[in-house]
Parts: structure tokens; sequence; C-alpha cells
């Protein structure tokens, strides 16, 4: 099993769906979790109270990604409560969807300060600790339509593309470092964002993916967590897609 005992994790948007698996299966794997949201604190503070069952330290925080201010005092306050993160995972995005040219300045730039800016933001001032200790996983999560496009969501394909072309700079960069840095592309997962999705349109997704069905998020907690072990160190740069096949 993946033994993550000793290591602090970095979670963002780490309330529900998709980054709330990732916490718990972090901390199932033995990392203490400092757990980011932006809105609902309730959500967050369950994460945390199911996380102390697992015998593991959760602390929530806090702050709007995309603002660099609140970032500053986050890693601030982070680093007071657990010193050092080892494993820092960029899962916070928003969508706007409109068709582009109806889409306006504020849409575009919201979607991408959330989805790009803010990620490599965090990694910017959690990198050096990791380099300087010789030991670091970043794990971003991005998006399939950041690899093939999506009707309507040219700022969110924009953005999740963004990540990985900054996925596979920084692990260039960070490789003789002791610092991996990889992305987890999920495809379409069952979460409170596609619960409110038409049937009829689901329908169509599960025809699209050779798997015929939606993901789970505990399946794309799993990818989270094999990148974050030790079993992944000769790893970097990679796209892993949790997709179900939609794109190969």
């Amino acid at each position: 099993m993946i033994n993550l005992k000793g290591k602090v994790s970095l979670v963002t948007g780490a309330s529900r769906g998709i980054g709330k698996a990732i916490a718990l299966a972090l901390a199932e794997a033995g990392s203490d979790v400092a757990l980011n949201y932006h809105t609902h604190r309730e959500p967050a503070e369950e994460v945390a109270t199911e996380i102390h069952k697992l015998g593991r330290k959760a602390v929530v925080y806090q702050a709007d990604v995309s603002h660099h201010e609140e970032n500053d005092a986050m890693v601030a306050r982070i680093k007071k409560d657990f010193d050092h993160v080892h494993i820092v995972v960029n899962n916070a995005g928003i969508t706007r969807d409109k068709s582009f040219v109806k889409m306006d300045r504020e849409m575009w730039h919201e979607v991408l300060d959330v989805n790009l800016t803010g990620p490599a933001m965090i990694i910017h001032r959690l990198a050096g600790p990791m380099i300087e200790a010789g030991w670091g996983r970043i794990i971003n999560i991005t998006s399939i339509v950041g690899q093939i496009g999506n009707f309507g969501q040219a700022n969110y394909a924009a953005a999740k593309g963004g990540l990985i072309s900054l996925t596979k700079t920084l692990a260039r960069e960070f490789a003789r470092k002791g610092v991996t840095v990889n992305a987890v592309a999920p495809g379409f997962i069952e979460t409170d964002m596609t619960a409110l999705v038409p049937e009829a349109n689901l329908d169509v997704v599960r025809q699209m993916t050779p798997m015929a069905r939606l993901g789970k998020p505990e399946e794309v907690a799993a990818a989270v967590v094999f990148l974050a072990s030790e079993e992944a160190s000769f790893i970097t740069g990679e796209v892993l897609g949790v997709n179900g096949g939609m794109y190969m």
C-alpha cells in the first residue's frame, strides 16, 4: 500500500466533489492535510472531521486562489500550522460557460485567474521549500476539456490547457531538484456539477465514453495518491487521463 505518513498535503477546492475525495484519499494513505475552500466553510469542516477520524491532522483555510493576497495569507498560516508542505494538489476551479463570441472579458479573466493563475501562484510560493528539502509532489487537476476543447468553454479549455503546459514546463525546471510535477485530467465525473446536467446530455456523454459511464471522484483521487507517492518518483511532466477512454 502507498504510504504517505509524515507528509503534509495542501488540497485546494477540498470541500466537495473531486477535491474532497482527494483529501480523504491522501489522509487514508497517511498524510496530514491542509484543506482550502472558497465560499462554504461547513462542508470543508466536515471533510476535516472525517480526516480526524482517520487519525490524521486536518486544518481548514479560506482563500480565493485567484487573489494573490489571500494565497499569501493562506500559505503563511499553513506554514505556521504544519511547518512544511510536501504535496500540493491544485484542484480548485470554476466554469463560466458561454459561446466565445458572447463571452465577455470578465468571464474570460475570472476563469483564467482561478484555474490557471491561482495554481501557478500557489506553486510559486511552495516550490522553493520543496526544492530546498529535495522532495516534493505537485499535482495539477486539469481536464479532458483542456486536451480536446469543448463548445461554450473557450475560457475553461484555455485555462486547463495552459495548466498542462505549466505542468510540463515546471516538470523540466524541477526535475533535478527532487520535485515532480504532474497533472491529472478527469473526464466526466459524478459530482454536484454533473448532477445538474440533464439526463439526456449525460446519456450522450456515456455514448461518447468507451466505458459507457461517468467516472467517480474516488477514481480521480486514486490517480492523485499514486502520483504523490514514492512509487511515482520517476514520473514527471505527465498528464494522467481519468476519462473512461474518451480521450486516448
